[in-house]
């Protein structure tokens, strides 16, 4: 990750901002699909704390189902409420309990795979993971846990808008470089842990969810309260992702009418035993209308893991590399054909390559379980 002061010395092509910003709103997007997808996925903490305790009652192998697009409904429903904070400077609280949340279920999850690994004494699974009937679907399998990757790693759309709260001096940018290289290695740390002790505990039977796929049964309590951490996560990560795009959307339709009332007057709500609350016509209705659309669309697919690969591939490469790559060559005037510019310029086709095999594995995985 390239991180770079914004200056007015920075010469970008328009081409360049056109085709970033377009991306990135389109990211915000695609980042709350999926959002509600992982809730219906058996992740909404409801519905797998059902499940769990079905399981522990009745038996592992009990047909404990449930409704499914009720929960994606519910979980719209609770965005829609959650979507009226104001802005990105309104959500320290939110933010702050959505990290914690993340950090508990994440813990837990690792925990589980390691105790269990210990309790089996033995690491399941072999070097060249999941055994498939024919080469091809190896391939399309790989190239989606590539996508699945790259979505990891796409935090970038809303960096600019977390420094933007940040408070100087320092500089904003030297807090925002330091903060984010941390919290790569902590992500990077997590995940791989994360990855390969469920892997190891469950070889190639491994869920997909490890906390509701489902792989652990016991305790039950304790997976009951992961799954609550992890609804708590996602509603606090999908307000995050989606203000940005709330922000640009509002402010350039509040420039095009100044004079309307229903774009620009706060009414003041009085709520029983809260305080005050501001409400504006525009941000109800155009909000209301995000969150409806999707939850729409995780509705009419609701494939988790096709779908992460998919997003990932699509955002990873213009938003992770190609930009904050031309911007670094830009700001520091490296010029063509240097050996900084030849690494550089090796390293965006590589990522490229890599995307498009991400995203034509995802794609045919999406596709192959839609038609399914």
């Amino acid at each position: 990750m390239v991180f770079l002061p914004i200056t007015p010395h920075l010469h970008i092509s328009l081409s360049g901002i056109f085709g970033c910003v377009p991306t990135e709103l389109a990211t915000c997007m695609n980042f709350r699909v999926l959002h509600i997808i992982v809730v219906d996925g058996d992740l909404f903490w409801f519905r797998a704390i059902l499940k769990s305790n079905c399981y522990h009652k009745k038996g592992h192998n009990a047909p404990c189902e449930y409704g499914e697009n009720l929960f994606m409904l519910i979980f719209g429903a609770v965005q829609v409420l959650f979507s009226q904070i104001p802005d990105f400077h309104n959500m320290e609280l939110l933010s702050i309990v959505a990290a914690i949340m993340s950090f508990a279920y994440t813990f837990i999850g690792l925990a589980l795979g390691f105790a269990k690994v210990v309790e089996d004494g033995e690491i399941k699974g072999d070097i060249t993971g999941v055994s498939t009937a024919t080469t091809a679907q190896k391939v399309w399998l790989s190239s989606q846990a590539i996508g699945d990757i790259a979505f990891a790693f796409t935090y970038n759309i809303i960096l600019l808008d977390i420094q933007d709260t940040l408070k100087a001096p320092p500089p904003e940018n030297k807090t925002m470089k330091k903060a984010s290289a941390t919290a790569i290695l902590i992500t990077t740390f997590f995940f791989l842990c994360c990855g390969c002790f469920g892997y190891a505990a469950f070889g190639n039977q491994a869920p997909g969810n490890l906390l509701t796929g489902f792989g652990f049964y016991e305790p039950y309590w304790l997976v009951d309260f992961a799954n609550a951490c992890i609804v708590l996560h996602l509603v606090g990560g999908y307000q995050i992702y989606s203000q940005p795009l709330f922000a640009v959307a509002e402010r350039w339709i509040s420039n095009k009418h100044p004079n309307s009332e229903f774009v620009n007057k706060e009414r003041r709500i009085k709520l029983p035993l809260l305080p005050d609350f501001k409400l504006n016509l525009l941000r109800l209705c155009f909000r209301t209308a995000y969150v409806a659309s999707t939850t729409g669309l995780a509705i009419l697919f609701p494939y988790f893991n096709q779908v992460l690969g998919v997003l990932g591939a699509l955002n990873f490469w213009p938003l992770a590399i190609y930009f904050p790559v031309e911007m670094y060559l830009a700001q520091n005037n490296i010029r063509a054909w240097t050996g900084t510019w030849t690494v550089l310029q090796a390293f965006k086709i590589f990522c490229l390559l890599c995307t498009i095999l991400a995203l034509v594995g995802s794609l045919e995985g999406l596709i192959s379980n839609k038609l399914s």
